[in-house]
Order: C-alpha cells, then structure tokens, then sequence
C-alpha cells in the first residue's frame, strides 16, 4: 500500500487541503490525522469494515474498543443514548480533550467497539481534526496512531515511522499540543461518572461538573484476569519503548544517585531537566522541569520513542505523583514499564 502524505496549515486548514484525505474515509479507507490530544487513525465508525482495516494497521487486538470523533457534541444523538450529564460535561468540556462512554446505538457496529453496548464519543479541538469530521460527515473512529503497544505519536514523523505503507493517507498537521491522550469516562447515573482514564482533564475538573466522581482502579492497577476492557489502553501493555522499561520512586536525592549508578551500567534516564544536570549527559532523555507537568505530558512520548536511538539495554523514569494531571502521567508509564517499579530508599 502506498501511503498518501499531505502536509496542512494545523491552525487553518483549507478544505481543498483536506478533500482528498475526506473521500478516502468516506470511501472506506484509512486517514491518520492529527488532534490536540495524539495522532489518531481513522476510518469509517459507521462500517465494519474500516474498524477491521484499522486493527490490522495497528496490529491492534479486536477487544480493544475504538473511539468514535465527531463534529459537534450533539452529533452524538445518532450514535449513542446521551443524557443531561452529558450535555453539561459537553459544555464544560466540548470541543476538547475529554472522551465520555455512552450506551451505543446499532447505527455504531460492535466490531468498533470490541462487541461491548457502549461506544465511546469524544468531539476534539484541533482545527484540522474538525474541518476532517466536517467534510466527512461521518463519525471516525480513531485509535491513537501507533502500532499496537508503542508510544502514542504526537508528530507526524512519528506515524511514518509505524504506519508508513499500512494505512491510505497521513495528514502532517504539526505537533499535538498536549501530548496525552483525551480523558475517558463513563456515566454510571444522573450525576455520577466513573474515570476510566486520566488525561488534560483532570479529576478536579470533573468534580466540578459532576457530584460524584470515581476513578476506576484500572486507573492504577492491572486489569483482573479475564476482565473486559470498555475503554482503550487498559487490557494490554501500553506505550512501551523497545527496551524494558523500570520506575524510580522515592526521595529525589535517592532517585538522582540510583540513576547515576545505573548509567555506569549502560542504562538510558528519563528524567527532569533538574536532574540532568547532575547525571553524565550521553544516555540521558529530559521531559521538562520535576514541577512542570504540562511539559512532561508534551514531551512524554517522544521521550519514550528516543529511547530507542540510544545505546543501552534497559530504561529508568521517574515514577509520577497521581496528583493533578500527574495521574495521567502516572497512569501512561506504569503500564509502560509493565507495573514494574523500584524505591531506592527501601534498597
């Protein structure tokens, strides 16, 4: 397969930059583009077909349900049951980085949702990601663009680099702004909502919103034996560098001499710019100051995928607080490293 390439304004996309990109998702295909959150890959929500077409570009398993984007928060009428909470989380929140799980309706076929009764419905900001949904017309489900278990890419260089003559076109739209994916939830009532997935929407958002918020302990820990996953990146090994991946937690000083040892024995550092400094500069990857979250969350993945370039059999990172926006970052590496995690203080 040859992929197409085109290479648009990301803050004002013309439509005849985005025409063709359009006819091929309505004719089926497969059209990676970008979003304020990652790269996402999409196809047709409303067929089969194009479901299948992009877990086979992914590699992705088909009990890993997809989400479906759309134009406009009420679009979401045709697709699914919404409610009052949803139209308040939308107003809040819509256009944006934020997902919500909905029971589905049969216009959205199982294959896009991994055969569960929900489809999960998110409106995104980025100005190219809506004039797409515009053209289109359709609902697009979209994966993050990656092949399945890698770091999600949040440049364009980074789905060439997985998806290069495996999909039918990839729209360059510049770098994503926040680097993580959207925030996913589920309503469970009237006034309550479960957060199955940390993102740029922080749990202390929601609770301005909603009266009761509960934060799914897939958030954190492994999914049980045999559970069922109902959003994307809960199930399986997620955004893994191709070296073994170990956390660090622990007092910063013992964190800073722990990494030091470890890069005498050839290991690659993820680490905060303030902690560079005191760390031989070969083998180290920095994600921005220890107190700018924002940064890390930009540069997070990228980090992950530079890991690679670099000489060394395994990689160290800093283990996240799960405070604020840092559950999200928390909840990226710990699946990453495999729940694999290390206290130097307690050695």
């Amino acid at each position: 397969m040859k992929t197409l390439l085109i290479k648009v304004d990301p803050e004002n996309p013309s439509a005849e930059a985005l025409a063709e990109a359009a006819e091929i998702l309505k004719a089926g295909g497969t059209v990676v583009f970008p979003t304020e959150t990652v790269y996402g890959l999409g196809g047709d929500a409303t067929h089969s077909e194009s479901a299948e077409k992009i877990y086979a570009a992914k590699g992705r398993p088909s009990d890993n349900p997809l989400i479906i984007h759309i134009a406009r928060p009420e679009d979401a009428e045709a697709y699914a049951v919404t409610g009052k909470l949803y139209y308040r989380l939308a107003r809040h929140f819509m256009p944006g980085p934020l997902t919500v799980i909905l029971p589905k309706k049969d216009t959205i076929p199982l294959t896009v949702t991994g055969g569960l009764d929900s489809v999960a419905v998110r409106c995104p900001a980025h100005p190219v990601a809506l004039k797409l949904l515009e053209l289109t017309g359709l609902p697009v489900a979209a994966p993050s663009a990656n092949i399945s278990g890698k770091p999600s890419p949040t440049c364009a260089a980074h789905v060439i680099e997985d998806l290069d003559c495996r999909v039918d076109c990839i729209i360059d739209g510049g770098e994503a702004d926040f680097g993580v994916e959207s925030t996913i939830v589920k309503i469970t009532g009237e006034d309550s909502l479960v957060l199955l997935r940390p993102g740029t929407v922080t749990y202390d958002a929601l609770c301005c919103v909603c009266a009761d918020v509960t934060v799914s302990d897939n958030v954190i820990n492994k999914l049980k034996e045999n559970e069922r996953p109902i959003c994307p990146g809960s199930k399986y090994r997620h955004y893994a560098p191709d070296k073994p991946l170990t956390l660090v937690g622990g007092s910063d000083e013992a964190r800073i001499a722990f990494f030091a040892e470890r890069q005498k024995e050839g290991a690659v550092i993820i680490c905060y710019d303030e902690q560079a400094a005191k760390l031989m500069p070969d083998s180290v990857i920095t994600i921005g100051a220890g107190d700018d979250l924002e940064a890390q969350g930009h540069r997070l993945f990228a980090a992950l995928r530079e890991c690679n370039s670099l000489e060394g059999k395994c990689v160290f990172a800093n283990l996240p607080s799960t405070d604020g926006f840092g559950l999200a970052l928390y909840n990226r590496l710990i699946r990453a490293a495999a729940h694999t995690v290390v206290y130097p203080d307690q050695i």
